[in-house]
Parts: C-alpha cells; sequence; structure tokens
C-alpha cells in the first residue's frame, strides 16, 4: 500500500494545522478534552486522510478487447443514452459512483490516444443524481482505440468533491489501466460505448478498477 501523490500536498499541510490547533489548544486551555479527546479526534481525521488518498498495488487485466473499469465503486447506470457533445449521437452510458471510502484514483479502461481532454465548470450537485453528469464539474476524456472508433470517459465531481485531477492530454498515447487522474473526495465517473458493446455488469455490482470487466468491444 503506497499514498497516491495527488495526497502528499494536503496530508502534509493537514497534519501539520492540527499539530498546530492542538498545541495551541493545550498551551491556552489545558483539559481532558485538549490533551486526550482533541488529539485522539485529529489522530482519527489524519488516518482517515491517509486512507482516503490510498493507491494499493493491484494486478491488473489487460486485453486488446476488453473495456475495463476505471474506478472502484457501485454501478448506478446502464442506459442507452445520446451523447451530443463528442460521440454525437446514441451509445451505451455506464456510470460508477465512488464514495470517500472507495479507492479514487481513476484508470484508462482501454489503450489508444487521446482525441479530446476538456474541462467543463459547473454545479456540485450529489454525484449519485443522473444529472449530474451534465450539469457538474466535470472532465471529459475522448479515447481512440482503433481507426474512427472511439469511446468517452467522464470524470464527474460530486457534493463533496471539489477538485478533479486529469493526466490526459490530446494526441497522447496510452495504455490500458494506466493512471488517467484523480478525484477527491467523492465523485462519478461515466463511460460513454458504442452500442454494439457487449455489457458484462449489471446495476448495483461493486466495481474494482482495472480488475472488473465492463464490456467487450466487438
Amino acid at each position: 500500500m503506497k499514498i497516491h501523490k495527488e495526497g502528499n500536498k494536503i496530508l502534509i499541510c493537514t497534519f501539520l494545522t492540527l499539530v498546530i490547533i492542538n498545541i495551541t489548544s493545550v498551551y491556552f486551555y489545558k483539559s481532558v478534552c485538549t490533551m486526550f479527546v482533541l488529539p485522539a479526534f485529529f489522530l482519527f481525521l489524519f488516518l482517515f486522510m491517509l486512507y482516503f488518498f490510498r493507491n494499493p498495488k493491484r494486478k491488473f487485466f489487460l486485453h486488446e478487447k476488453a473495456i475495463m473499469a476505471p474506478a472502484d465503486g457501485k454501478l448506478v447506470t446502464i442506459e442507452e443514452v445520446d451523447e451530443p457533445e463528442v460521440l454525437k449521437g446514441k451509445c451505451i452510458q455506464v456510470s460508477i459512483f465512488m464514495n470517500v471510502y472507495n479507492v479514487h484514483v481513476n484508470r484508462y479502461p482501454i489503450s489508444g490516444t487521446i482525441l479530446l481532454n476538456k474541462h467543463h465548470s459547473g454545479r456540485f450537485m450529489g454525484a449519485y443524481l443522473p444529472k449530474s453528469s451534465t450539469e457538474n464539474e466535470r472532465t471529459t476524456v475522448q479515447i481512440e482505440y482503433d481507426t474512427g472508433k472511439s469511446i468517452v470517459l467522464r470524470q464527474v465531481a460530486g457534493a463533496i468533491a471539489r477538485r478533479i485531477v486529469c493526466y490526459a492530454t490530446q494526441n497522447k498515447k496510452v495504455k490500458q489501466c494506466e493512471e488517467l487522474g484523480f478525484i477527491k473526495f467523492g465523485s462519478r465517473v461515466d463511460l460513454y460505448l458504442p452500442l454494439d458493446t457487449r455489457i458484462d455488469v449489471k446495476i448495483g455490482q461493486t466495481i474494482r478498477g482495472g480488475q472488473t470487466v465492463i464490456g467487450w468491444i466487438n
């Protein structure tokens, strides 16, 4: 187990802030609360943040025809939709909701070339809501896996998440299960897949990034 690089700055600042608050509290007001209860709470808070930014070592499943889960979480949507921004037509939307207890590393579901990486400003509604896909703060990434064929992935911020980190750059060649980015504190990832994709998951299923096969490219 290791800590993801996106957590380093936050963890250091949080640790220093909590230490300063605790020392100041004890200096000005010595009590059972400041001597024991407050330090215990701060320790719990810091350990939780360590847990949130964890980046566990995993053995990934790699296959050129497989569409791998881009994130850990619960599968909340499988439906046919119109995707007007990039694909401009009907496709299959598969959405994964991540709560604060899930690993928040996002990964490329397939190998290919980045055709588009676009950030959208927006709201911070609960990421479990369907309209969060189009109204929340989000990043859209289009990955071409074959000539003229591509999928779209969206990192969607939630009510608590306030920062989306995306490493994708246009024309960059990426490999399946490599790190695409990180979403801090609760979020959602949407996949938009061709209509002829064979889906191998079901709503309510627990998903593991880089290990669960979402479907297969025909």
